[in-house]
C-alpha cells in the first residue's frame, strides 16, 4: 500500500560518490535534501580501486573542492599514501594522487552526512520516479511503498541498476561487495521514455597480505611532501600524509597463456554478453587481447586499510572462472602462493544515454529529474563525484529560482 511519507525540495537515490556530492551540495545551499540509499553502511564505498586523483582525475577532484565539495577534503583525511605523478613532464600534467584507507573514506563521509543540517539520510530501495497526469515529476516511490514528494530528484544510481555479477559462466543478480541489485527503477525509466543501455565493469581479486612475497616485487613508496587535495586544510589535513608502501610486480607469458587458453570460459567472449565496458580500465583478459604485442603487464599491490589485510590488485581486473583467476595469478611474481579473499568479477548494469540530458545534467524531457555519476555511463569515483556536485548545485538553484 503507497503513502505519503514527506516532502523535500531535493530527493537524491544512490550513497555513492555522485550521491554523497550532490546531497550535500542540496543542503549547503539550503535545500530540504533527503539522500535514500540500499544501505547507510555502505555509503562512499570504494567498490573498485581504494584511491583517489591521478591523472586528469586529480585535477578533478581539486576543481571538486574549489566548488565545495567533499571528496577533497575526505581523501586528504584518510590517505595511507600520497604521489605527486608525472613529475617528469610540464607542471600542468602534474597529478596528484592518494591511497586512500577505504573504510574511513566512508567512515568519515558517512560522519560529515549525518552532520549536515537541512539533510537526512535514510535506507531504502527506490523502485519508481512519480510523475502526475500532466507528465510533471511530483516525487519517488520506495519499495516499502512510501513515497516521497519533491521538484527535484538527482538519480545517482551507479552499478545498481538491475545489475548482475559475472564470472566465468556464472551470471547471477548482484552488485558490488555483495548487495542487492537496484530492481524496479530500470523499467520506471523505461515506462517515462528513457532508453536504457547494458554497461559493465570489473574489479580485480583482493588478496591477504601474509600470502604475498613483497621481496619480489619493486617498493613504491609515496612522498608525504606531496601536498594535498583540498585548499582548505582542516585539523585533520594539516599534516604531512603518511606513506603506507604499495609494491609493483608484471605478468608473463605463462600468465598470458592461461588466459588466452580459457577465454572461451568468458561470457564476453563467447558473445553471450555484449555489455560495453570502460575504455581506460580494461581488463586482464582484455589487455593480453588487445596488447598481444607485449611481454607483460604492470601490476599494482596496494593496501585496502590500515586495519585490514586485503589487498587490492590493481590492474589485474578479471571475469574469468575462479578455478582460472587463482591458475593465472600464481603466476606472477610474488604471488605464487598468494591467497585469495575475494575474487574478481565482472558487473553488468543499466546505464541512460546522457544526450538525453541537459549541460546541467537535467532531462530535457522531465523538467527537476537530474542524473549524475555512471548511471550517465561514466566511470571512476572522481568524475562521478564532480557530476553529483554540478547536479546537486542546479538542482538548488532550480529550487530557489535561479
Amino acid at each position: 500500500m503507497a503513502f505519503w511519507a514527506g516532502e523535500y525540495d531535493c530527493i537524491v537515490v544512490g550513497g555513492g560518490h555522485a550521491g554523497c556530492e550532490a546531497a550535500l551540495a542540496a543542503a549547503r545551499l539550503g535545500c530540504q535534501t533527503l539522500l535514500l540509499t540500499i544501505s547507510r553502511d555502505q555509503i562512499a564505498l570504494m567498490p573498485c580501486n581504494p584511491s583517489i586523483g591521478g591523472p586528469a582525475k586529480g585535477n578533478i577532484v581539486r576543481e571538486i573542492d574549489a566548488l565545495g565539495g567533499e571528496m577533497g577534503v575526505n581523501a586528504d583525511a584518510t590517505a595511507l599514501q600520497a604521489k605527486l605523478l608525472n613529475t617528469g613532464k610540464g607542471p600542468a600534467v602534474h597529478a596528484l594522487r592518494v591511497q586512500s584507507d577505504r573504510y574511513q573514506y566512508q567512515r568519515r563521509m558517512i560522519r560529515v552526512l549525518d552532520r549536515q543540517d537541512h539533510l537526512l539520510v535514510r535506507q531504502n530501495v527506490v523502485v519508481a520516479v512519480l510523475l502526475d497526469a500532466t507528465g510533471t515529476l511530483v516525487g519517488i516511490e520506495t519499495e516499502t511503498g512510501a513515497q516521497y514528494r519533491s521538484k527535484t530528484v538527482i538519480l545517482c544510481t551507479g552499478t545498481y541498476l538491475d545489475s548482475r555479477i559475472i564470472r566465468g559462466e556464472s551470471n547471477v543478480p548482484g552488485a558490488p561487495v555483495g548487495q542487492m541489485p537496484a530492481y524496479g527503477l530500470s523499467d520506471s525509466l523505461r515506462s517515462i521514455g528513457f532508453d536504457l543501455r547494458r554497461f559493465k565493469t570489473g574489479t580485480p581479486p583482493r588478496l591477504h597480505r601474509r600470502s604475498i612475497d613483497f621481496s619480489k616485487m619493486t617498493i613504491q613508496p609515496g612522498d608525504p611532501k606531496s601536498g594535498h587535495f583540498s585548499f582548505y586544510p582542516t585539523e585533520e589535513t594539516r599534516h604531512d600524509l603518511p606513506d603506507i608502501p604499495c609494491y609493483l610486480t608484471y605478468t608473463n607469458a605463462q600468465t598470458h597463456q592461461i588466459i588466452r587458453d580459457n577465454l572461451g570460459r568468458s561470457l564476453f567472449y563467447t558473445g553471450e554478453l555484449p555489455g560495453i565496458g570502460p575504455r581506460y580500465c580494461p581488463s586482464i583478459e582484455n589487455k593480453v587481447i588487445r596488447f598481444h604485442d607485449k611481454d607483460r603487464h604492470q601490476l599494482f599491490v596496494e593496501p585496502e586499510g590500515l586495519d585490514s589485510q586485503e589487498y587490492y590488485f590493481q590492474g589485474f581486473s578479471s571475469a574469468l572462472p575462479e578455478d582460472v583467476q587463482e591458475k593465472f595469478l600464481h603466476t606472477v611474481a610474488g604471488m605464487e602462493n598468494a591467497e585469495v579473499v575475494r575474487s574478481g568479477y565482472a558487473i553488468e548494469y543499466d546505464a541512460i544515454d546522457s544526450l538525453v540530458l541537459r549541460h546541467t545534467l537535467e532531462s530535457k524531457s522531465i523538467k527537476g529529474l537530474y542524473f549524475a555519476g555512471q548511471v550517465n555511463g561514466t566511470s571512476g569515483y572522481e568524475e562521478a563525484a564532480a557530476q553529483g556536485l554540478m547536479a546537486g548545485i542546479n538542482a538548488a538553484l532550480a529550487i530557489h529560482g535561479k
